[in-house]
């Protein structure tokens, strides 16, 4: 009998942990009841999911006990988003997808709650990496800049950092691989340092985010979605070129992912190559040239209730820094100046799944290897044999430990709530000649709470958070000689606040109000700088006294769509106490001009509007507007620096989801980007022209012996035009931005 009983248990205990919980169904069209196939069927809690075939059926395996938001999509059709329990070994749900010619929603990862944009208290703007490819872009920083409200800081094409709304640097937090990306993102010339292969989309948080991710998310967050695993039985390939004519440049990437039930796996490398850029005016910019080589894998298992994943991201770039309009070449190997820059970012993310609450730890570790070459030592060093190699003037090595645990507690009624704790580690050292920030180290420990509350008709989301940052930095150099730095030991408080109330006025017409403090402790760059920084050419001057910088922000969106017309209208206050930026004080030294740091209230205000319409009957065709505006000012009445022209952008755009059975999915566009004149400028800059740029693509997908082929072909700048633009580090340099500048790409699904 005792024998018996163990039986029972050992059956028991297997049946209760490999149960296999299922959720199928068919997914059809509302209209004709005809199968839908390749319908995406996703969990964005249990990042798990798949297509339909094509009966329009579709199953699950492996899922956890509980209730789960999941959304249904497919393009031409509504999105489906609604929370199911799972509640049985089988659990069925079946649908009828209703057409629409609006574009198909994805969930928004950045924000807490993983809902769709409609669903969002906080307006979010998502763009795929695709859509971003389709303009031209040559790397991921251009790309952005079709987001209204987002522009880039620009040294040339290899370099660029976001700007979200007037702010940048440090005062935008980069997230890749679902960490922290660090990188010595302080200086103007330290471009955004991640290639965009192996990226699915990218979301941008304009506004503090200080709540979900502290110090550094002031002015906004850029959110970088890693592409996601295949389906579960699945194994997936692909090939991209791409050629761009300006540069005489290259790049591809290829991928290979595999998963069973339980293992998935992926695998992409990739690389870059362009030579100096040519102006509007048919001359090349001496020594923008850059390279880069790239290398993404991610290892992940899954069960039931448990699921954890390790990714690694190798990247290296070798970015010209350029100076002037030089010898006219088209070579690949940068010259003095220059920076070779290498980083290794691994993360690793797992997810506990409880009844109707989980858990989420993540944790990264971040690398950072700057090294920059300068070629003002060549003159120290002519007497010195001539094939000696010389190491580099600044070598600096960033190592960062994140992490970030996040408890999604059981909801109650219609309140959802999370409370997270968060935090870092991170060591500066140097091993160069010269020293630009001194050996350092800094710890972040925050704690937060948010909830979103869903009513009727409305969402409440409010949320807390306290912060703590230690910066510990050693004295380098001999005290009252040039370039020494002291001691700097400091510690940085805050805490910020959240809330946000969404509004469905009707059934199209939706307004959102959103109130968020958000804080930045100053870096090493503003604490501790003492020396001539060459990427600038500017000789800076670190305070060490500089407090935290504090922000509050308003938001006021509203947005209105039906079947065929969709506007919006989103406007912004944000008000910044003891805001920290450079200004000359009037002297030189080593022949560069000597900037100080500073701290003034400053106050930034603007917003967006765009329209977008695809008349009836012509649902293929979209016409679509949109218009950015910022102001910076301090409180003693001048302009704030590298703040972005007034811009209006006017696109018509054509989709073909079916053209014939062998050209599928065709599209075009013709844009004309017109920059206004921006005279509102800080006491150290010059006033900016404003100009016009047209730009166009088309592309479609091919199906040759049953192998579809994805080409396009995009041209931007199409009358080589010759402009500066405000946001380009070349400008004090008289150098023009790049001119004409024709893409052709190709995809291979293998």
């Amino acid at each position: 009998m005792k024998n018996i009983y163990i039986t029972m248990l050992f059956a028991l205990f297997a049946q209760f942990a490999f149960a296999q919980n299922t959720l199928q169904g068919t997914i059809n069209s509302k209209d004709d009841q005809t199968p839908l196939e390749q319908v995406s069927i996703y969990f964005p809690q249990l990042e798990k999911g798949t297509v339909t075939n094509a009966d329009g059926y579709y199953e699950i395996n492996n899922l956890p006990l509980g209730k789960f938001k999941i959304v249904i999509s497919f393009i031409g059709f509504q999105t489906y988003s609604q929370t199911v329990e799972i509640n049985s070994t089988n659990t069925q749900l079946s649908l009828d997808l209703a057409p629409s010619a609006i574009e198909m929603e994805e969930v928004i990862v950045s924000t807490p709650f993983h809902k769709l944009q409609r669903e969002n208290v906080m307006k979010v703007e998502r763009t795929s990496i695709k859509d971003l490819k389709s303009t031209g872009a040559i790397n991921l920083s251009e790309g952005i800049t079709t987001i209204p409200g987002v522009e880039s800081v620009s040294t040339g094409v290899g370099i660029g950092k976001p700007v979200i709304r007037g702010l940048s640097s440090n005062r935008v937090l980069t997230y890749t691989q679902g960490i922290r990306l660090e990188n010595q993102q302080f200086g103007d010339e330290h471009g955004l340092g991640i290639s965009d292969a192996g990226i699915e989309s990218v979301e941008v948080i304009k506004g503090p985010a200080s709540l979900l991710y502290g110090s550094d998310a002031l002015g906004g967050v850029l959110y970088l979605n890693p592409e996601k695993f295949a389906n579960s039985n699945d194994i997936e390939g692909d090939l991209n070129l791409n050629y761009f004519s300006n540069t005489q440049g290259y790049n591809g990437n290829a991928g290979f992912k595999a998963s069973s039930e339980k293992v998935k796996f992926l695998l992409r490398a990739g690389g870059s190559s362009h030579v100096d850029y040519k102006t509007g005016n048919d001359e090349r910019v001496t020594n923008s040239r850059f390279n880069e080589k790239d290398l993404k894998t991610g290892l992940a298992y899954q069960l039931s209730h448990f699921k954890t994943e390790l990714r690694y991201n190798y990247n290296n770039s070798e970015l010209g820094i350029p100076e002037e309009i030089g010898e006219q070449t088209t070579s690949r190997t940068a010259v003095e100046p220059f920076q070779d820059i290498t980083s290794h970012i691994i993360s690793s993310k797992s997810n506990f799944y409880f009844n109707n609450s989980s858990l989420q730890a993540i944790i990264g570790y971040t690398r950072n290897d700057r090294k920059e070459f300068e070629d003002h030592h060549h003159e120290e060093e002519e007497e010195e044999e001539e094939h000696e190699e010389e190491g580099a003037a600044l070598d600096m090595k960033l190592e960062t430990l994140s992490y970030n645990l996040q408890y999604n507690m059981p909801k109650i009624g219609a309140v959802e709530t999370i409370i997270g704790l968060q935090g870092m580690n991170q060591k500066n050292s140097n091993y160069g000649e010269e020293i630009l920030i001194p050996d350092a180290t800094t710890n972040d420990i925050g704690l937060l709470a948010t909830s979103h509350i869903h009513l009727n008709k409305s969402d409440f989301q409010i949320g807390v958070r306290y912060d703590r940052r230690s910066i510990d930095a050693e004295a380098s150099g001999t005290a009252g000689e040039e370039g020494f730095i002291e001691t700097v030991d400091r510690s940085f408080n805050s805490f910020n606040i959240a809330a946000g109330y969404k509004l469905d006025v009707s059934k199209n017409f939706i307004a959102r109000l959103n109130v968020a403090s958000g804080f930045r402790a100053p870096n090493l760059a503003e604490l501790t700088s003492n020396g001539s920084h060459e990427g600038t050419n500017r000789f800076e001057v670190g305070n060490a006294n500089l407090n935290n910088e504090r922000n509050i922000q308003t938001d006021l969106a509203f947005e209105f769509s039906n079947e065929h017309f969709e506007f919006y209208v989103n406007g912004f206050y944000n008000s910044i106490s003891e805001y920290i930026y450079l200004e000359p004080n009037g002297t030189t030294l080593d022949g560069d001009a000597v900037f100080l740091y500073q701290q003034q209230d400053a106050n930034l205000y603007g917003g967006e509007a765009g329209i977008h319409y695809h008349p009836h009957p012509l649902d293929w065709l979209h016409m679509e507007s949109n218009f950015s505006t910022v102001t910076g000012k301090l409180n003693s009445n001048g302009n704030l620096p590298l703040i972005p022209a007034n811009n209006w952008a006017n696109t018509l755009r054509f989709e073909f989801n079916k053209i014939s059975e062998s050209f599928n999915n065709g599209y075009g566009f013709l844009t004309l980007k017109s920059y206004f004149a921006q005279n509102k400028v800080s006491d150290f800059e010059t006033s900016s022209k404003g100009y016009s740029l047209l730009n166009l693509g088309l592309g479609a997908t091919i199906t040759i012996s049953n192998q579809p082929i994805d080409l396009k072909l995009s041209a931007n700048n199409i009358l080589d035009k010759e402009y500066i633009s405000h946001l380009s580090r070349l400008k004090t340099d008289g150098i023009s931005n790049i001119g004409r500048n024709i893409n052709l790409g190709i995809s291979i699904p293998l």
